[in-house]
Order: C-alpha cells, then sequence, then structure tokens
C-alpha cells in the first residue's frame, strides 16, 4: 500500500470513529441541530453541575410532561376518546337502548357530526359509561387489550406506536441525569397509567391526570376491589394541573412541557419558580409527517399559550424544523 493510499485509509478509519463517538455522545439524536436542541442539553448541563451557579439537587429535578400532542399523536381525536367509541360499540349488545338514545345512538351510526353535536354532555356521557361501573382492574385490562388490538384510523399503527420519538430520547435523557418524569394530563389517570411504564419509562405512580371517584368494596366472593363510580373526582387540566402538581408531587417542577392552552398555567406554574428552569411548547407544524394546528383547532388549541410563550421566551419546539424525524418507525 503506498503511503497515499495508507493516509486515505488511516483518515476514513478516523472520520467513521469520530462519527460513530458523536452518534453515542448525542443524547437527542432525532432531534436537529439548533438553538431548541442546544437549550434543552445547556439546561440540563446547567442543573446537573455540582458547584455551578445553577445547580439543582437531584430530589428536586421535576419534569412534568402533558400527554396528548405532547408525548403522542391527538388527532383527528384524542386518543382516548378513540379508545370510548369502540367500547360504546363493544358494550352495546348489553344496552339495546343506545339504538334509539343519543349520544350513544350517533356513534352506533357512524354520524360524527351529531355526536359533536351534544357538546361536552354528550362526550360525558360516553365517557361515564365506558370508563365506570367497573373495578379499577377490570378498567385497566380492558385497556390494555384495547391497545393491542386498536388501530389509528389513518395512519393504521397501533395507537402506542403514534409517540414522538424525539420526546422518547429526551425523557430518558432526563432520567439519566437525575431528573424524576412525570405525566400530568387532562386524560384520565387509569387510561394512562396502562401503558406509560411500557412506552414512556414513566411508572403508574408518577402519572397525574383526571380521576373518578373510586370506592373501596368486597365483591360477592369476598375478594377487595376498587369500584370506579361516575362520578369525576379530580380535573387536572388548565388551572387544575398546578394544583394536581401540588396535590400529588408535592414539588414544583424546574421543567415543564406541553403543546396546548390546557397546559398554560402548568408552565405558569414552572416559571414562578426561583431555581434554573424550562418550560417547552411542541408545536404541531408538520402537515406531511403529522398534523398541522394551533390557534383555530378544536383538538389541541395552542392559542393563548403560544401569545405568552413568545412573550416569555419559553421555547416552542417547532415539530417540521426540530425534529428529524417523528415516530419511532421512522429512525
Amino acid at each position: 500500500m503506498t503511503n497515499s493510499r495508507r493516509t486515505v485509509v488511516i483518515l476514513a478509519i478516523l472520520f467513521a470513529i469520530a462519527s460513530l463517538t458523536h452518534a453515542q455522545s448525542d443524547p437527542l439524536p432525532s432531534w436537529n441541530d439548533g438553538a431548541n436542541k442546544r437549550a434543552l442539553i445547556d439546561f440540563v448541563t446547567r442543573v446537573t453541575r455540582e458547584g455551578g451557579p445553577d445547580f439543582v439537587p437531584a430530589p428536586q429535578r421535576i419534569a412534568t410532561f402533558d400527554n396528548d400532542g405532547t408525548l403522542w399523536s391527538e388527532q383527528p381525536i384524542y386518543f382516548q376518546f378513540a379508545f370510548a367509541l369502540d367500547r360504546v360499540k363493544a358494550l352495546a349488545p348489553h344496552h339495546p337502548e343506545w339504538k334509539t338514545q343519543q349520544p350513544f345512538k350517533a356513534v352506533l351510526d357512524g354520524d360524527m357530526k351529531t355526536l359533536l353535536a351534544s357538546g361536552e354532555k354528550g362526550l360525558a356521557e360516553i365517557i361515564m359509561a365506558t370508563h365506570t361501573g367497573i373495578t379499577t382492574d377490570e378498567f385497566t385490562r380492558t385497556v390494555f387489550d384495547w391497545l393491542i388490538t386498536a388501530k389509528h384510523p389513518t395512519r393504521k399503527r397501533f395507537y402506542t406506536e403514534l409517540v414522538y420519538q424525539p420526546m422518547l430520547e429526551l425523557l430518558a435523557y432526563l432520567r439519566q441525569n437525575g431528573f424524576k418524569t412525570f405525566i400530568v394530563s387532562g386524560g384520565t389517570v387509569e387510561f394512562m397509567r396502562a401503558f406509560a411504564e411500557k412506552v414512556y419509562g414513566i411508572p403508574p405512580e408518577q402519572v397525574v391526570g383526571t380521576s373518578f371517584v373510586t370506592k373501596f368494596q368486597v365483591n360477592a366472593s369476598g375478594v377487595p376491589v376498587l369500584m370506579r363510580e361516575p362520578k369525576i373526582d379530580f380535573i387536572d387540566d388548565g388551572p387544575g394541573k398546578p394544583v394536581g402538581i401540588q396535590k400529588f408531587i408535592g414539588r414544583r417542577p424546574i421543567m415543564a412541557f406541553g403543546n396546548s392552552d390546557g397546559d398554560q398555567q402548568m408552565l405558569q406554574w414552572t416559571d414562578a419558580g426561583t431555581t434554573a428552569r424550562f418550560m417547552g411548547l411542541v408545536r404541531h407544524t408538520d402537515a406531511e409527517r403529522e398534523w398541522a394546528y394551533d390557534r383555530d383547532s378544536h383538538i389541541g388549541k395552542l392559542d393563548r399559550a403560544l401569545d405568552e410563550a413568545l412573550s416569555r421566551k419559553w421555547v416552542v419546539v417547532d415539530m417540521k424544523k426540530d425534529w428529524k424525524v417523528i415516530y419511532p418507525a421512522e429512525k
């Protein structure tokens, strides 16, 4: 081998080693290089550097994340509501009255216009009918069975495949640096707990959500059970999110991520802290790979929170510009 040829080979090997080292050292490989990725890494570096001015002890490194639209997709309807619609169809043989009773008739007829016209009252009836009247264990099994069979109507993937790869990397990166990651979402807590640990690495005790009144009973077989009753216990949305954080976590987050106006108060609460802190919004800007929507959307509306984010200089993640891939299957 000539000297020039040997030099080329050596340079190629060094380049390959350098590329591999960079790939292994990049904690957020699905994020495009840019200001927002740098802001995330800089924040984690600052709060974990002992002796530094922004150091935060590990017990105080609390990070809260909304779920719908922040950790997984939420269009054309919230995935939990898709579950509820499927449950109406599955339970219909036991409820012949639903054939003529709205809003259940609209669900069985596939009449989304009439269903949406029923408003919050109609949607609440569907949630109550499909989420309560059973034990917590029965409900968890029902959610789990649905998630391993149901697929998104347009993406044709399992719902748990529609999680955001960049956010999975962020969750892992935070935990590697001593953070505790929590879900704080308007979705119901038992629904999210059915999959959060397997999908996000977030255990059930670190999931805060809307909850139903639950009562202890001993069933006819003498077995203790927890029954889900058709009555809301706590709504974890909007101003309820800071309340839920205080009630169930007991520490103010130093990082909070959301995607809609329903997350605004959680970010405000985080921003009001005295330590170094990070507030982020996921903005849906990619109509080709996911969906593009914000101010005028009926699902995940981002309007007032976006204005505040821009004025307070919170980080606004542009899905189209900041993320190399959206879903894990695209890696």
